[in-house]
């Protein structure tokens, strides 16, 4: 079978401070997203439904959390090959440095991946968020005789120019590549898609960081010690030697690379129908199996709202908003656009009644909280209003951030009662 020879390796970014404070603590691979699950969750969960369950996770900041919940989640057969292991920059021989780029870390971790049998290596980013089925991409990498394939999507040109641009050919054959064009070269970079994205305006094939290489030729690249990125070295290197192929794919796809799409990825979950299905039985996202009881709601009006399991909610009012795990919400509160990523453990009543804990987890009573992040184990306190929107400066205190509008409460803050932002 196929799906035999594949080894999937996803890379786990460098630092993430574009999605900082939320990385402060945790690898971009560990941000919990959607109230019960992980970045990493996303395409590990896309490489078990099409069947590919050889799988490498590679990073270097923070990944003490990302070891602790892939060991906790993915689990298979003793009598299988299968795994999910994480490979952290290492100090070898080799190399003594931290990963420099993309193809860098896929460089310094090859003496791992060579002990596998595989012909083909897929190569995916970890903090992207869609739902694909990689064996038709594997089939027509192989059909093509292609050497190297890449997903693309049609993005429209102000997106363009965050994106490496392609043109391809009738046989959808790669011809010419573009990291982050500016705007006034775009012109020269529109492809042909279909009549629904060109009505769209999105007319530029942008890569999707998803990669496709047969062993070999994935061998003879990573020999070169001055290549450090895909995007902006490998592939554009490659095409004239190499046949490179487009992979076009056309559903829901988006790139989670900062605070703000990130807040409008877990937002748009809300949708009363998201683009992103998470109800898809074919197409499960598979996470830390939690033995949590069923979420207790008294006296809440909720409004297109997405609630995990384990939360005790009284709120008096919760409107487009995705609340995670054991999340706490105290009555008389309103909790609008906010995604409240919830708590690692309840606090028992033991600790409650000693008088130690002045400031319990969760949302307290009579507090207003609008366009907010609340990372986990977060105290707010009663009679708290935070109002975030475009009126508001970016800046950064000791227990939260502003960034376009988004108030990002840090993790394991504690937010005084009365407090105004």
């Amino acid at each position: 079978m196929i799906n035999d020879k594949v080894l999937s390796i996803i890379l786990g970014g460098g630092q993430g401070s574009r999605l900082y404070p939320l990385t402060e603590r945790r690898s971009k691979p560990a941000v919990p997203i959607a109230g019960k699950y992980r970045l990493v969750d996303i395409p590990i969960s896309n490489c078990i439904n099409s069947n590919l369950k050889k799988i490498y996770v590679l990073t270097q900041f923070n990944s003490a959390s990302l070891n602790r919940h892939i060991k906790n989640t993915y689990h298979f057969s003793f009598f299988s090959h299968a795994f999910v292991d994480v490979l952290a920059a290492e100090q070898t021989i080799g190399s003594d440095q931290w990963f420099q780029g993309t193809a860098d870390a896929v460089r310094q971790s090859m003496h791992h991946f060579l002990e596998h049998d595989f012909e083909y290596a897929l190569i995916l980013s970890g903090d992207q968020l869609y739902q694909m089925d990689f064996n038709d991409m594997l089939e027509r990498h192989i059909h093509a005789n292609a050497k190297i394939s890449i997903a693309t999507y049609p993005v429209n040109a102000k997106d363009a120019t965050s994106f490496g641009i392609l043109k391809s050919n009738e046989d959808n054959v790669i011809t010419s590549f573009i990291e982050k064009p500016s705007s006034d070269l775009l012109p020269d970079w529109t492809s042909d898609v279909s009549h629904e994205m060109k009505n769209q305006g999105r007319e530029y094939l942008a890569s999707m960081g998803i990669y496709i290489f047969n062993r070999e030729l994935l061998i003879e690249l990573m020999n070169n010690p001055d290549t450090n990125d895909f995007g902006k070295e490998i592939i554009p290197q490659s095409i004239d030697d190499h046949k490179t192929i487009s992979y076009p794919f056309e559903g829901y796809w988006t790139d989670i690379g900062n605070i703000d799409s990130f807040f409008d990825a877990n937002l748009g979950l809300t949708d009363e129908i998201p683009q992103f299905n998470l109800y898809d039985v074919n197409q499960r996202v598979y996470t830390r199996a939690r033995i949590l009881p069923t979420s207790k709601i008294s006296g809440t009006t909720l409004v297109r709202s997405v609630i995990a399991e384990g939360c005790l909610i009284h709120a008096a009012k919760i409107e487009r908003s995705v609340i995670g795990i054991r999340s706490r919400i105290g009555k008389e509160s309103t909790v609008i656009n906010t995604y409240m990523m919830g708590c690692d453990h309840y606090e028992s009543l033991k600790e409650i009644e000693s008088n130690h804990i002045k400031v319990l987890m969760g949302i307290g009573e009579r507090c207003f909280i609008k366009n907010t992040i609340i990372d986990k184990n977060c105290r707010i306190a009663d009679d708290v209003r935070i109002n975030g929107g475009k009126h508001l400066d970016d800046v950064e205190t000791d227990l939260y951030l502003i960034k376009d509008g988004i108030v990002v409460i840090k993790k394991g803050a504690v937010i005084p009662k009365g407090y105004v932002i």
